[in-house]
């Protein structure tokens, strides 16, 4: 037997074990992807779909203020967090790497709101920013500020209120695989630097950040996506509100799709979403290997 078929003969041997798992993923990954797509040229009920329109669907998502007002509300999102989480993040990360006495203190309680539901960071927002009871309000109150803010009523305080929930639940895992580039770093690099007389901003400049730039990349492209993916803190938190100012293009695709009955518009507008997500995909990964190469 040659070393060819050999290998084929080895690699033979894995396919029942793969089975399982490619005929899950052709059932609830690869046949719902043709499926959102004839769903998007038909005009489709919960029931079944009615009659093919064709590209209508998409001619009407380009003239859909809503579906703009949307897309451009989690653009602001994406904005707003991403920066801010990925240098939170860093920041967290040198923190729980200190070889202090704090460590597992910091490690622990920087990573505990990850594994929170989003039901109860959304309630315990709720519940901590009530007007006139609310935590929040108590705690201005007792240090002198006078003002009853409403954090859900006003569109600025409403972003404020989203991004620092969205902050503190789920920095914890950027946090973490900061850490694991962290402790990846040889520790000879530091020893050198150190004969060489760096100072710790030295060693951080030099050393840390270029070490830490290929997790970076990949904390930075899966944070963009996830935040391009909000959804479920804004409806519980504000609803989308105030008057549709923080509804994400998500809710707006739930709100079309099972609340209007018009799941073949909302499948039109889910894969406008993938094509945004798709393309920003590409555009970091080939300038991550422009970069490498």
């Amino acid at each position: 037997m040659n070393s060819k078929k050999k290998a084929w003969m080895q690699d033979l041997r894995a396919l029942p074990f793969l089975l399982p798992f490619f005929i899950a993923y052709l059932i609830f990954t690869i046949f719902p992807i043709f499926k959102g797509l004839e769903m998007s040229l038909y005009e489709w009920n919960l029931v079944r779909k009615l009659e093919f329109v064709g590209l209508e669907n998409y001619t009407e998502m380009f003239q859909d203020e809503f579906f703009w007002d949307s897309l451009w509300n989690t653009t602001l999102f994406v904005i707003l967090t991403t920066p801010t989480m990925v240098a939170l993040a860093l920041v967290l990360a040198l923190l729980a790497n200190l070889n202090t006495k704090l460590q597992t203190f910091f490690r622990g309680s920087f990573f505990l709101p990850s594994i929170l539901s989003v039901a109860v960071i959304s309630f315990l927002a709720i519940f901590m920013l009530q007007p006139y009871n609310g935590l929040v309000n108590t705690v201005l109150q007792l240090v002198g500020i006078n003002a009853e803010p409403f954090w859900m009523a006003d569109k600025t305080l409403a972003w404020v209120t989203i991004v620092v929930v969205t902050l503190w639940w789920t920095v914890g895992f950027n946090m973490v695989l900061f850490l694991a580039g962290l402790q990846d770093i040889p520790e000879s690099l530091y020893e050198a630097s150190e004969i060489d007389g760096a100072t710790r901003w030295e060693q951080f400049r030099y050393i840390t950040l270029p070490q830490l730039i290929p997790i970076g990349r990949v904390i930075l492209l899966l944070q963009i996506l996830a935040s391009y993916k909000v959804f479920a803190q804004i409806l519980l938190i504000t609803g989308g509100g105030p008057g549709g100012a923080t509804r994400p293009l998500i809710q707006y695709i739930y709100e079309v799709g099972f609340t209007k009955n018009n799941l073949g518009y909302a499948a039109t507008m889910s894969y406008a979403l993938f094509f945004i997500l798709l393309v920003l995909s590409i555009i970091q990964l080939r300038s991550q290997r422009s970069e490498g190469s």
